[in-house]
Order: C-alpha cells, then sequence, then structure tokens
C-alpha cells in the first residue's frame, strides 16, 4: 500500500512555525517601530504617536512615523485676536501681511486679524463680553475708551507698557492725554493714528467773488447764500442730517464747541439745552436753506462736492486723495480741484471761541489678553516700516500720532498735490484738536456719557428732526437734555 506523506509534512510545517512564534524568555532589545500610513489630501489626521520625520508628495501626504520612549513636550501658540475697524480688503490684507511678519519672527504667536463694521463696534463688544470672547486687541474710536473703561473690560497695564516702551516723547502730547485713566498714572489704550476735521472750500471762487475763508459762522454763512445758484454751483453747501449716521454728530460738534457749548458744565450738570448749545443747533440747521438736499451723510457730501454742485464741503483729511483724483471711483470732475480746494480746520462762532474737530484712532486690550504677546505685537505694528505701511493704507486720513514717523508720511504721493501750507497744518492737527468729551473738567463718568450719547446717534436725530421740522431748536435742545440726563443716571447707577 502506498503511503500518502503530504498531511504528515504540513503537520511537521505547522508546528515549526508555531514553535518559532512562540514568545522568548529572554526578549531581545527591538529597535523604534517605523510605520508609513498613506492618507488622502483632504483627510484630518490626529497623530497620537510623535512623529519626527514627514514627506509630503502632490496628491497624497506620506507621514513617515518614528516612535520613540520619551515624546518631546507639547508647543502650543498663544492666540491675539485683533479686531479692526479697517475692514476693506484690501485693507485686511495689509494688517495680514504685518501680521505674517511678526509671526515669522514670533513662531510661538498666532496673529488672527477680524476685520468688524466701525457703527457696530460697541454692539460686538457686549456680545463677545456676554459670551466671554473678547478679543486681545480692538482698533476703535477714541471715543469708546472711556464707556469700556466705566465698564471695567479693558486692560491698562499693556498699553501702559507699549507706550513707555516706545517713549512717551515720540508721542504727540493731546493723543496720550486723550487716553490716561482718570489718576493720570496709566494709559488705557494706545493710540495709533486720526484725521483733522476742516471745512474744504473752493478758494477760486471765494477769491473771484471776494469772499473771506469760512471759519466764522458770518462768513460760512455769507458764503453759503452767496454762491447757491453761482458759479456752476446748485448749493451753498452739504450738511450732515442723516439720523442714521454719525457724520452730523461730528459736524455738530465743531459748531457747539466754536460756541462754547459742551454736554456738562463745570459743576457736572447736563447742559445740552444751554442757551449757547440751542444757539448752535439753530444755526447748523439754518445752513439747511442754502444746503443740498437730504437726508446726506460723507458719502452725498462729497459726491456734491467733487462734480461741483457744492462749493463747501465738511469732511476730514481722508478726503485728500479723492479731490486729487488717486481714488478708483472718486473721480472728480472738476478740473485741478485739489490745487483750487482751501483748508479751514478751525472755526469761530458767535462766542469767539476757536475749535478744531478731529478724532484719534486707538488700540484697546481688552482683560484677558495675554501680556507678553500682546505688547510685541503692537510694538511692531507701531515701529518703523511696519507703521508706515498700515498708515499708507490711507496716509490722508491716518495721521500718524508719533512724531518720528512724520517725515516718512509726508512722502506718500498724496500730498503732491497739496501746498506745503496745508501739509504742515494737517500734520501738527493734533496740537489743537478738541472734543466735547476731552476738555479739563470733563469726569470719567460724564466721557462715557458722552460716548453713549454718540453711539446711540442721539445728535443725527435731534438734527434731522429740525431739519424736517418736527422740532424747534430749542425742542430738540430739551430731548436731548433729557436722553443725556438719562444716560448720565445709568452710568452713575453702576459705580
Amino acid at each position: 500500500m502506498k503511503l500518502n506523506f503530504k498531511p504528515i509534512l504540513g503537520t511537521l510545517i505547522l508546528v515549526v512555525v508555531l514553535a518559532a512564534c512562540a514568545p522568548s524568555n529572554t526578549p531581545t532589545p527591538q529597535p523604534p517601530v517605523k510605520e508609513t500610513v498613506i492618507v488622502p489630501q483632504t483627510q484630518v489626521v490626529q497623530q497620537t504617536k510623535v512623529v519626527e520625520q514627514t514627506r509630503v508628495v502632490e496628491q497624497t501626504k506620506v507621514i513617515e512615523k518614528v516612535i520613540t520612549a520619551t515624546p518631546p513636550p507639547p508647543t502650543k501658540k498663544t492666540i491675539v485676536e485683533f479686531w479692526t475697524t479697517d475692514n476693506e480688503e484690501y485693507r485686511v490684507q495689509k494688517y495680514e501681511e504685518v501680521a505674517a511678519r511678526f509671526m515669522k519672527d514670533n513662531p510661538d504667536v498666532d496673529v488672527r486679524i477680524v476685520p468688524i463694521d466701525e457703527a457696530t463696534v460697541s454692539q460686538r463688544v457686549a456680545t463677545a463680553r456676554g459670551a466671554n470672547r473678547l478679543p486681545a486687541i480692538a482698533r476703535v474710536g477714541v471715543e469708546r475708551v472711556a464707556p469700556f473703561l466705566a465698564d471695567g473690560i479693558l486692560d491698562t497695564d499693556i498699553p501702559t507698557k507699549v507706550i513707555k516702551d516706545l517713549g512717551e516723547s515720540t508721542f504727540y502730547d493731546s493723543p496720550l492725554n486723550m487716553v490716561k485713566t482718570p489718576d493720570g498714572k496709566a494709559y488705557a489704550a494706545v493710540p495709533f493714528d486720526g484725521w483733522i476735521q476742516a471745512i474744504w472750500y473752493r478758494s477760486d471762487e471765494f477769491k473771484k467773488l471776494g469772499l473771506n475763508a469760512p471759519i466764522k459762522w458770518e462768513d460760512i454763512q455769507k458764503a453759503c447764500e452767496t454762491l447757491k445758484g453761482k458759479e456752476g454751483n446748485l448749493y451753498g453747501i452739504t450738511l450732515g442730517t442723516d439720523p442714521g449716521q454719525n457724520y452730523g454728530h461730528q459736524l455738530f460738534e465743531q459748531f457747539a464747541m466754536s460756541n462754547g457749548a459742551y454736554p456738562f458744565d463745570k459743576s457736572g450738570n447736563v447742559t445740552m439745552n444751554s442757551p449757547a448749545m440751542v444757539e448752535a443747533l439753530d444755526f447748523y440747521t439754518s445752513l439747511q436753506k442754502c444746503a443740498a438736499p437730504g437726508p446726506n451723510y460723507w458719502s452725498q457730501a462729497r459726491q456734491f462736492y467733487i462734480t461741483g454742485q457744492a462749493p463747501m464741503l465738511f469732511y476730514s483729511t481722508y478726503v485728500m486723495d479723492d479731490l486729487a483724483g488717486l481714488q478708483k471711483g472718486v473721480e472728480p470732475t472738476v478740473k485741478d480741484l485739489a490745487v483750487n480746494t482751501g483748508f479751514a480746520p478751525s472755526m469761530i462762532g458767535k462766542s469767539g471761541d476757536k475749535a478744531t474737530y478731529g478724532t484719534l484712532v486707538v488700540n484697546v486690550m481688552f482683560k484677558g489678553a495675554n501680556s507678553d504677546a500682546t505688547t510685541k505685537f503692537l510694538k511692531y505694528m507701531l515701529d518703523g516700516q511696519n507703521y508706515i505701511d498700515i498708515l499708507f493704507l490711507a496716509p490722508n486720513g491716518k495721521i500718524p500720532v508719533r512724531k518720528t514717523a512724520v517725515d516718512a508720511w509726508a512722502k506718500n504721493d498724496i500730498f503732491k498735490s497739496y501746498p506745503k501750507e496745508v501739509l504742515d497744518t494737517v500734520a501738527n492737527g493734533y496740537n489743537t484738536m478738541q472734543r466735547w468729551a476731552f476738555t479739563s473738567w470733563t469726569t470719567p463718568t460724564q466721557r462715557a456719557v458722552i460716548g453713549d450719547m454718540e453711539g446711540r446717534l442721539l445728535m443725527p436725530q435731534a438734527i434731522s428732526n429740525v431739519v424736517e421740522g418736527k422740532m424747534t431748536a430749542k425742542q430738540a435742545a430739551d430731548w436731548l437734555q433729557a436722553r443725556v440726563e438719562e444716560l448720565k443716571k445709568d452710568r452713575e447707577a453702576q459705580k
């Protein structure tokens, strides 16, 4: 009989294999295990082992991992979230470029640029505060500082360190004074840039008709009445009359200060219906008789001026590139408009007071911000070419607060169309700039109330009511008086 050896042979092989796989009593040390994982590029991979080498090819990520016994300490970046009201796309890109340079030098910091709308700053901050999600830094108008400080949400140590490290003497005095804490020992924000408001006027037409520069109230009124319907003008001036825009507040505040009218007197009383305030409101709204029909704000006002329909325009220095024809989509139809435009930043009212209005843009730091990372980034933005790069986004509307940056700023091509005396006045505008909230007698609570009043657009609403005939100037002033007294009570109740 013939024997079949195949089953026997298979059994012997199986025994040998099992014996080879059995654990040894004396294990031999093994080298680190090398694994190769092929992952589609769109797939997110969470690695629980230490990765010592990563190789990426075009279509596939190849992650080669060598597993070691002791992993290196984990690294975590510090996030600095920066809210900016410079929310146009090209401006956001510039901030991101500056942030990228900073992060290259500081790889342990992750700067995140978040564009926001200026009109919704207070609302955004309130929402973020409620969700415990305030950013590290926010670029805001200086009028927001007092309310935020009164709310107890600002960090004052970081801005104080930034300003002192950069050198207080390198800043203009007025911007620093505007951001000092009530005790004068620290700073509540870091000034960054600003602009000066003025009446921009057709100097060629004023000269031809023998009109004085529009500085005194009587000269403004005479020019408005004289130029309406003459020299191709349809109107004599443009005013801010839109109840939903802050433009009217900005204009009126200068009229009020030029007549010695302020929201609070030196005894702390609300004075929104004082004779001086009523007189200022009455004069401002009376100019509507020779002004462009409304409601109007800065956009329509600028259009009336650059198309030759109105010879006087209230505007900030932001308009300088528009008048020179350097802004796309805002081309003047008047030949040599910049050359034939005068600049009257000061105003003198019936009381004889002289007022220059402007605004300061600052960076505020909220409590909870990482001190070291935030301080480094702020100093970086305010230094050298980084600062100039941001100012050059709109050099006419971003006047440097640091004296050390003025020479480089003044070399921008925008200013070539203007006489040297205009540029000098603009550059030194901080020396004479005034605001309701920053008088020598205004208390921190009163500053917060003024900020609340501006944020609620009370003045534009009052102006609109008078222009539309719904109220007299006196009735509108009484309405303002009642509203501001309510705001004052609300702020005092928070103490």
